[in-house]
């Protein structure tokens, strides 16, 4: 390849890569910002938490083109409704998935409505879909009534519903899956994820299914999945009328996909668990400090409940159970930069100091 000559095996997104494992055909429009082939990182920091030679690794998807995982079944679920000849695309969202939704739309040339909870969307999040041009209506109520009114709305043909209720957005979710066994050469033990609408988790189990079923993978993970304390309806098997979290991503009381990620925790001999706001807020924090990967609030719960699983005395699953040399993926989803007020309060006032190198140095302290 000539120095001029673009690499686009780089730029393709997850139905270029996985067609053969998604709900597509060759007459499918293919509506893509390039998506997946998201970084697996080794953490050697939380390999060293864990010992016994067990290996951990992050999934970062928070590089995604909007920023978080929902542009890998965005793709595919936008794709399909172009396919459908659909006017326009309608979701509920606590952020991310009106971001994805607004610009796969945009991508498409097709029209998008968001309905989100008043008040209850991180505005980095809310910016995005405004600058993508989608119809935003905020309404009197939690996510899960927004979901709700979408899902009355969506009874109308015109318009493709583009949560994780459709079952193209959870196909396409499940590449992440593919990738990391593709990367490891083998699937891991433990697959640890948050846990909110649920949908994540339980594409993330489809998608180890389906390779270890085609025999690309010897083995199954357990899935973990970590709610918010306040918002933690699987794990009380209990809908919470009034979530509440910091974590605004997973801030939900009545999960569409629980009875799949009810059902994928059970399979595969996994385990759900809560994490407060304090442990998720810690957890984002030590994960922007000591890896450099600075995420939203939602995001570090499978963080902050890896800590939690380091320890035998608390938690509903804990790493003393597992073999020696075991791999551990603990997936972040989203940004910091989606959802940056939980550490805006972390930034001084920055009073300016004279333009020498004597005034920096007594500055710093050095």
């Amino acid at each position: 390849m000539s120095i001029n000559e673009p690499n686009l095996e780089q730029s393709r997104g997850v139905i270029a890569r996985y067609r053969a494992f998604l709900p597509v055909s060759e007459s499918t429009p293919i509506i893509s910002l390039g998506e997946g082939n998201t970084p697996l990182l080794s953490s050697a920091r939380l390999s060293k938490k864990v010992g016994r030679d067990c290996e951990v690794f992050i999934k970062n998807e928070g590089v995604n083109p909007t920023g978080s995982f929902k542009d890998r079944g965005m793709t595919v679920a936008v794709s399909k409704a172009v396919e459908r000849n659909t006017r326009a695309l309608i979701c509920a969202s606590t952020g991310n998935t009106s971001a994805s939704a607004a610009a796969y739309a945009a991508r498409a040339g097709i029209s998008c409505v968001v309905v989100l909870p008043a008040g209850k969307i991180a505005r980095g999040k809310l910016l995005q879909a405004v600058a993508y041009g989608a119809k935003i209506v905020a309404i009197d109520g939690n996510f899960d009534d927004a979901l709700r009114v979408v899902r009355e709305i969506g009874e109308d043909n015109d318009f493709a519903i583009v949560n994780s209720i459709n079952p193209d957005r959870i196909a396409g979710q499940k590449t992440a899956a593919f990738e990391i066994v593709d990367l490891l050469g083998d699937a891991p033990d433990l697959q640890l994820l948050p846990l909110g609408n649920a949908g994540n988790l339980t594409a993330y189990w489809a998608g180890y299914r389906e390779y270890h079923g085609s025999r690309r993978s010897t083995k199954l993970p357990a899935m973990i999945g970590f709610q918010a304390a306040g918002a933690a309806p699987i794990f009380h098997n209990r809908v919470v009328e009034k979530p509440e979290t910091i974590a605004s991503a997973i801030r939900i009381g009545n999960p569409a996909s629980w009875k799949q990620a009810r059902a994928a925790i059970d399979e595969s001999h996994g385990a759900v668990d809560v994490v407060t706001d304090e442990e998720i807020l810690d957890a984002q924090r030590w994960l922007a400090r000591n890896e450099g990967i600075f995420v939203e609030p939602a995001s570090a719960a499978s963080i902050a409940g890896f800590f939690k699983s380091c320890d035998s005395k608390d938690g509903a699953y804990s790493f003393e159970k597992i073999p020696p040399g075991s791999r551990i993926i603990c997936t972040v989803t989203g940004h910091g930069l989606k959802d940056p007020d939980a550490v805006a309060k972390d930034v001084v006032d920055l009073a300016p100091v004279a333009a020498n190198p004597e005034a920096v140095r007594r500055a710093i302290a050095l």
